[in-house]
């Protein structure tokens, strides 16, 4: 098995950095559907480039790297110990190389292992099959969408939806509200796998290997069939839209399996997948290792670029945020402002804001730029480099949020999927904004990085740590400002209202 740990280590770096043909196709398809100039249709500039730009470098397309998910059919007799010690090892290899971010932590001490190993991680399953090959299949799916996983059990009653009960009709309302209760915290727009039926744990097994799954097939079973297109066709009139902004696209697939259950139990588990969709398989030489064929990519097929142009195309209308922001500047924002940020930001999600609540900040944080971002991060003759550097799901620090400007004079937070309503009664009263940047974007916004200034916090691993960042036309869309508006509960509020209109048929 010579070959074995350089085919899993592609493996991994193709499944961080190169997003599968059919998913490719839907993100471009999604883009042609939205009206130009609107805010989901500049997400999507900025996605698609991002695609462009992660698969031309070989990084990765989101920081997110998410649990490394792999699904492993061996032939009889391939001992499986030593192809799970290879995975272990192309694992840490692969964080060492930035292709991954080290995403390990203990449940119980909070330490990140630095190479994504660990109690659990990365997840491997086995299953032994009748053919000559061995087959690795690997999901990358990050946290933010792993959040918005969602199980119904069945009788139950819905938000906006009623009643749902024991049949496919209950089952359509389930699948529909996982769709909306996600918003722009899943960095929409994004694919479903469902499971109906078996028990709590295995359904959720049962639906993110519907993920694997190509978006363009179609359901064996006809009644399944007819049930994801008409949940395709039904979730994209929401209008939750890219990155929960409103537009007209919220699902680029849903893919639903039944299994048997018990009488008693009725579950539906949903495995939500953002748009950095990202999951490949190799079949492998069983005597050396070596790649035979790819699933999902056709290694010699040129691959496509998603655009033409740079990301965002500048209107001459978007505002510069030289940072540090003063007061005046952040008070003269509206929603739907497009800002491009200069200076200085700092890096700061679920540890340092926890840290925050009890000690004060290593640095000075009046007039800062606090950006909700865990990055990839690899030291070059002794310099951090960002790798990879886009927004982690903001309301996980709803709780603390509030204080953290309060006390400390933030001026601008930078996330995605927005915040609550003690955070907006915040930026309202002590002059601060919420920026949403686009979800997934990692390199995009790495490019935006044009040194790294410090690092504070360290102690915390690399994704947790406050990174002192100078950047250069950081875009970013204003969604909650200073006088008490926020898009998101305005795109909440519109889109629960049309999806209580989607009566049976």
């Amino acid at each position: 098995m010579q070959f074995l740990h350089n085919s899993l280590v592609e493996l991994i770096t193709q499944t961080s950095t190169n997003l599968p043909p059919d998913v490719r196709a839907a993100m471009s398809a999604a883009n042609a559907a939205e009206r130009p100039s609107t805010q989901a249709s500049q997400a999507l500039n900025i996605i698609l480039s991002n695609i462009d730009m992660a698969e031309e470098d070989a990084g990765p397309i989101c920081q997110d790297t998410g649990m490394p998910t792999f699904y492993v059919h061996t032939p009889v007799g391939v001992n499986q110990i030593q192809i799970r010690n290879t995975i272990q090892a192309a694992i840490a290899d692969a964080t060492k190389l930035g292709k991954l971010r080290p995403n390990s932590v203990d449940s119980i001490t909070g330490k990140n292992s630095g190479d994504n190993l660990g109690e659990g991680t990365p997840v491997i399953h086995f299953e032994q099959w009748e053919h000559d090959e061995i087959e690795v299949k690997l999901v990358l799916k990050g946290g933010g969408c792993e959040n918005k996983n969602i199980q119904y059990s069945l009788p139950a009653t819905l938000e906006n939806l009623g009643r749902a009960d024991r049949n496919l009709e209950g089952v359509r309302k389930c699948i529909l509200h996982a769709v909306w209760q996600a918003q722009g915290q899943g960095c929409a727009p994004g694919a479903l796998g469902v499971c109906i039926g078996s028990d709590r744990a295995h359904g959720y097994d049962l639906a993110k290997e519907q993920l694997f799954r190509t978006l363009d097939d179609v359901n064996p079973n006809p009644l399944l069939a007819e049930l994801e297109a008409r949940i395709m066709s039904e979730a994209n009139t929401l209008g939750v839209g890219t990155m929960g902004f409103g537009g007209k696209v919220s699902l680029i697939g849903c893919k639903v399996t039944a299994a048997n259950r018990l009488p008693a139990s009725f579950f539906v588990s949903v495995a939500y997948s953002c748009w950095a969709f990202r999951r490949l398989g190799v079949r492998l030489d069983a005597k050396d290792g070596a790649i035979t064929q790819w699933l999902y990519r056709d290694p010699s097929r040129v691959v496509e670029k998603m655009t033409m142009g740079e990301g965002l195309p500048l209107t001459g209308r978007e505002i510069v945020l030289q940072a540090p922001v003063s007061e005046a500047a952040v008070r003269a924002l509206k929603v739907g402002d497009v800002v491009l940020i200069k200076g200085d930001m700092y890096t700061g999600r679920d540890a340092v804001h926890a840290h925050l609540m009890k000690n004060p900040p290593p640095v000075n944080l009046n007039g800062s730029v606090l950006y909700h971002c865990g990055p990839v991060m690899l030291q070059e003759n002794g310099k951090w480099k960002v790798k990879a550097a886009g927004p982690t799901t903001s309301i996980r620090e709803e709780p603390y949020q509030a204080d953290v400007i309060k006390r400390y004079g933030v001026r601008v937070v930078i996330g995605k999927g927005g915040m609550g309503a003690r955070t907006l009664a915040a930026l309202k009263e002590s002059g601060a904004v919420y920026l949403n940047g686009i979800g997934g974007a990692a390199q995009y916004y790495a490019r935006t990085v044009k040194s790294v200034e410090d690092v504070h916090l360290l102690d915390f691993g690399i994704p947790e740590a406050m990174w002192h960042l100078r950047v250069e036309n950081f875009p970013a869309i204003v969604t909650m400002d200073a006088h008490g508006n926020s898009l998101h509960a305005d795109v909440e509020k519109a889109t629960a209202e049309k999806l209580g209109e989607l009566q049976p048929a």
